[in-house]
């Protein structure tokens, strides 16, 4: 069977990581394909087939509304995740809003952590107490609280001086389920792309709360590797954490956060661009431990 080679569909606006990624995957031999609006790009799935949406069909079909997109390189094709003798290998690397539209028409499986792991982490790996409730539990919080979303940023990740100053019930569902954590302070974070249950990339991307790129530590690769070995199997195959030392030396996992979504900043860009391709990639070819992630 002959793979054609694989497509990395990108957002319209790109980051530096995502320049980065591209470039890293243009090296490597894939397409690429930029959206300049938030539609299916042309040529890349058909009705019944990936997952079109209601209404959608072949370019210039009724109901197509789709509009320009931007495909650059051809390169040579790489032989994995090849979907079929004639089919794509279709990934994405883009923002959850642009993802949620995207993916289902192409058959883009997206993985990403339960929005409740960083709570059921024991407190050995998190010095803190964390816990997953909806915001309007969270309205009850009569002290200060960091307090995020668990998988994209719909709720700003901030330190909340009490429930009251949370988003209120007329911006949000409030059966939306957040994560209420004790504040804490770190002085260097890290960011570790995890594939197959090991650290395949990391990088520093913060030190006393300010961006700071640099290499990885080995402290931080090794509090990792205590971390896969503690909850490994309570994530997919790929995905990113973010770990981090507070002032006291202790090391503590931070958040987990989808690869597909995630900059790479430091690290190496071959290995994170690995990670992005397992984390948003067919769904056809989804291993079963990965079906429980899929978003």
């Amino acid at each position: 069977m002959t793979c054609p080679p694989r497509i990395l569909v990108l957002p319209p606006r790109l980051t530096a990581s995502a320049r980065t990624l591209r470039a890293t995957a243009l090296r490597r031999g894939l397409r690429i394909v930029e959206a300049t609006a938030s539609a299916v790009p042309e040529g890349l799935g058909s009705p019944g087939r990936a997952g079109w949406p209601e209404g959608a069909g072949p370019a210039g079909s009724p109901g197509d509304t789709r509009r320009t997109w931007d495909t650059r390189g051809t390169g040579s094709a790489e032989s994995t995740g090849c979907t079929g003798s004639d089919g794509h290998a279709v990934h994405l690397h883009a923002g959850p809003s642009f993802a949620d539209v995207v993916a289902p028409a192409l058959g883009i499986a997206l993985l990403e952590a339960p929005a409740d792991w960083l709570a059921r982490l024991p407190r050995a790996l998190t010095q803190r107490d964390i816990r997953a409730m909806t915001i309007g539990e969270a309205y009850r919080l009569r002290r200060p609280a960091f307090v995020k979303s668990p998988n994209d940023k719909s709720i700003s990740a901030l330190v909340y001086a009490d429930g009251s100053r949370l988003p209120g019930p007329d911006a949000v569902d409030p059966a939306t389920v957040v994560l209420v954590s004790d504040v804490m302070t770190f002085s260097v974070e890290y960011r570790l792309h995890l594939l197959d249950g090991a650290v395949h990339a990391a990088g520093q991307y913060a030190e006393a709360g300010r961006l700071r790129l640099g290499p990885p530590d080995g402290d931080a690769l090794a509090f990792g590797r205590d971390v896969l070995a503690a909850a490994g199997e309570t994530l997919p195959s790929a995905i990113v954490v973010d770990v981090g030392r507070d002032d006291e030396g202790r090391w503590a996992v931070i958040e987990a956060n989808a690869a597909w979504a995630s900059g790479c900043y430091s690290a190496d860009p071959d290995r994170a661009l690995e990670t992005v391709l397992r984390a948003a990639g067919p769904a056809t070819a989804l291993s079963p431990h990965d079906r429980d992630f899929v978003r």
